[in-house]
């Protein structure tokens, strides 16, 4: 199985449909699970919650609903991916052929003993996933450059992915791949 994390920022980047499109093409055979990123929507949470000065649990319920909403943008893209809420939907689907775009339930993370933080973000929650669901992979593809002998906490310092996405990738056994859009696509 291969979780594939896909950042929010590549909807605006314009990479997001050829993404998709790689996966349709090369990765049908294999269990794939999409991790979609907030975007846009996430975006608009940190500006509203800057506005308004509401408290991290508030936040944090928004912006699972901004890769609820994301993911919903990936099934309208390709229709015939399916949408999973829950690590058991997941289990319970993931021999059938096709691929899966996680939906994350606020309740299974709650239950996970997931924080509400900023430094949990969809990449750490990627990380989770792939570890919960015993995946042999875990791709997580942005728009910005990545240096191929990359060091996650690099990454982590240069605000690539989330402050403690490198707690949530230790002691794991999938394979870790951090790469460009472009390099995805290629």
């Amino acid at each position: 199985m291969i979780v594939i994390k896909l950042g929010g920022s590549l909807a605006t980047s314009g990479k997001l449909q050829q993404c998709l499109d790689k996966i349709d093409k090369d990765y049908q055979r294999r269990a794939v699970v999409i991790v979609p990123g907030g975007g846009v929507f996430a975006d608009q949470v940190r500006q509203v919650q800057k506005q308004w000065q509401f408290d991290d649990r508030t936040a944090h319920l928004m912006a699972i609903h901004a890769m609820q909403q994301m993911a919903l943008l990936f099934k309208a893209l390709k229709p015939h991916f399916m949408i999973a809420a829950s690590v058991n939907q997941i289990s319970n689907q993931i021999n059938q052929q096709g691929v899966f775009i996680w939906s994350p339930d606020v309740t299974e993370l709650d239950s996970a003993g997931i924080p509400s933080s900023w430094d949990i973000t969809s990449d750490s929650l990627s990380a989770w996933l792939a570890k919960t669901l015993g995946a042999d992979e875990l791709i997580v593809v942005k728009s910005v450059n990545i240096n191929p002998d990359f060091d996650v906490l690099k990454l982590m310092q240069q605000q690539i992915v989330d402050a403690s996405f490198h707690k949530f990738t230790q002691q794991t056994l999938f394979k870790l791949n951090i790469v460009n859009a472009e390099e995805f696509i290629s």
